[in-house]
């Protein structure tokens, strides 16, 4: 049974994101009489017997070569064979499937000339749990994502891999376990599957996600890093965020407030500490994570209007059976949205790391020396937060804008790339690096509030302590530390902590 209706144009990040997340998407019926009258639309223009780009001549720079009508059907073919030449590891089923929603709604919306029976069978691999097996790396993010998703067309028409509840299987025999037979390509039917942002556009949805995550988890911990190193929540006063005006800088600086609001680890320091300020990991975290929160905000309203476009070439027009050609395959919004996906990771990971930094040297913190009771015998958090700056480091290297580059192609038909495929393909990997980054800073700002006992912190920062807890006792001595950052890990990776938490934190709605 489909969990998503799709209505092609109007599906909500909130869909898109379930998707991503394994629910399974049915075509909204009401657009089944868009997608016949494209379709019939390609018939007469082809009857029409003129040279039309996608339709009966070659691609890219041998769009000059007329095509006969004997032969249009292994046009298709062809085109899907030749062009499924990805390389690379697998794409992320979540990933792959997301990718098949977005191009399933994007040719239901009655401008790629495909028949109804194509949609339909996108519609019924997608329901029955059939991905194809895309390789990750080979477009250039412009002609649209034509490797990866010819490898998708492949596997409808039984060549390639499908991947099955786990199991990898030939396209054609996974078909028929399905009760589905290899489908035969119509005019138009091979380039308008192939031809499209998808790829490059699932991938960063994929990437957002995830960050969004990791954003409110970075929240919670950084506000227990700030209880941790006895910090102020002076900073997070509204009217000092009011004056600027930035709506992330002020929403930030709210849930900052009520998570440290009632914490008697607070309290005890309210008068007479020496400290002036705090340094600026503590004091500009609604500064910095605003930003961030701005910046992801701007990369979903652009990957939103994407994922309900239609990037396909060339676009069909029933009213006036007219197929024209554009240039909507050019990945380039998806690019910048991506970049800009890649420098919010990049700054969630960096500043969390300066708090692990700090919470770990007992000339900044006023905690034990690399937050054990007994440093020298044992070395603590020394070495996670050696971790945390090789992966901050890591991405920091990735995070170099990928939209600025552009390699011509297609004998220089293709002349002007976006580069939005790896740019996008980069941000599971980056947000799994600030993923574990904000969990050893919970395991070290919990472990630093445990240095503060009998004093206790706020409800909602307590109520996060205790979800780690239940996995992970304090460290008080030296341990097999991996397993320690794995459950953390976890914990941030599912949204347990901020649902510990129980705080409603800002993200991208």
């Amino acid at each position: 049974m489909s969990d998503i209706l799709l209505k092609p144009g109007a599906v909500p990040l909130a869909d898109w994101r379930a998707i991503y997340q394994g629910a399974a998407p049915s075509l909204d019926p009401a657009s089944a009489p868009v997608i016949a009258a494209s379709a019939a639309a390609v018939e007469r223009i082809i009857a029409q017997h003129k040279p039309v780009y996608g339709l009966n001549t070659g691609f890219g720079k041998l769009a000059s070569v007329k095509i006969g009508d004997e032969d249009l059907a292994t046009l298709q073919r062809n085109i899907v064979l030749s062009h499924a030449a990805g390389t690379g590891a697998p794409s992320p089923t979540p990933v792959v499937r997301l990718m098949m929603a977005l191009k399933l709604a994007s040719l239901a919306q009655g401008a790629s000339g495909v028949r109804p029976e194509t949609v339909e069978m996108l519609e019924a691999m997608l329901l029955a749990g059939l991905t194809p097996v895309v390789p990750s790396q080979g477009s250039v993010g412009a002609s649209g994502d034509l490797a990866p998703l010819a490898h998708m067309a492949a596997a409808m028409i039984g060549v390639g891999q499908i991947e099955v509840a786990g199991q990898v299987l030939s396209a054609e025999g996974a078909l028929a376990r399905a009760g589905l037979a290899p489908l035969s390509l119509g005019p138009k039917e091979g380039l308008a599957l192939l031809n499209g942002t998808q790829f490059s556009t699932a991938n960063a949805l994929a990437g957002l996600f995830e960050t969004e995550t990791i954003f409110r988890s970075a929240l919670v911990t950084g506000a227990l890093a700030t209880e941790a190193a006895k910090g102020s929540d002076t900073p997070f006063d509204p009217r000092i965020h009011a004056l600027r005006r930035q709506p992330g800088q002020i929403e930030t600086a709210d849930a900052l407030r009520r998570l440290m609001e009632g914490s008697a680890i607070r309290a005890s320091h309210l008068v007479d500490d020496a400290r002036v300020q705090d340094p600026y990991c503590l004091r500009c975290q609604p500064q910095v994570m605003g930003a961030v929160l701005d910046l992801l905000r701007q990369a979903a309203t652009t990957l939103e209007v994407e994922a309900n476009g239609v990037s396909d070439n060339p676009l069909i027009f029933p009213d006036t059976d007219e197929a024209l050609s554009g240039g909507n395959f050019h990945a380039e919004p998806v690019a910048f949205a991506a970049d800009m996906i890649a420098l919010a990771i990049c700054e969630i990971g960096s500043i969390t790391e300066r708090r692990i930094a700090m919470l770990v040297d007992p000339a900044l913190s006023g905690l034990p020396a690399f937050l054990t009771p007994q440093p020298g015998l044992n070395s603590g958090f020394m070495i996670p937060q050696v971790t945390a700056a090789a992966l901050v480091s890591e991405n920091k290297q990735r995070a170099t804008p990928a939209s600025v580059d552009s390699l011509p192609t297609s004998a220089n038909q293709e002349d002007h790339v976006s580069m939005a495929a790896h740019g996008a393909r980069r941000l599971l990997d980056m947000a799994a690096n600030a993923n574990a980054i904000v969990g050893i800073e919970l395991l070290a700002a919990v472990q630093g509030c445990d240095f503060h006992a009998p004093l206790r912190s706020s409800g909602p920062l307590e109520a996060a302590r205790a979800v780690l807890r239940a996995q992970v006792p304090m460290l008080d001595h030296d341990r097999h530390f991996h397993p320690d950052m794995e459950a953390a890990n976890a914990l941030v990776r599912s949204g347990a902590l901020v649902t510990a938490a129980a705080i409603a934190l800002p993200g991208l709605a």
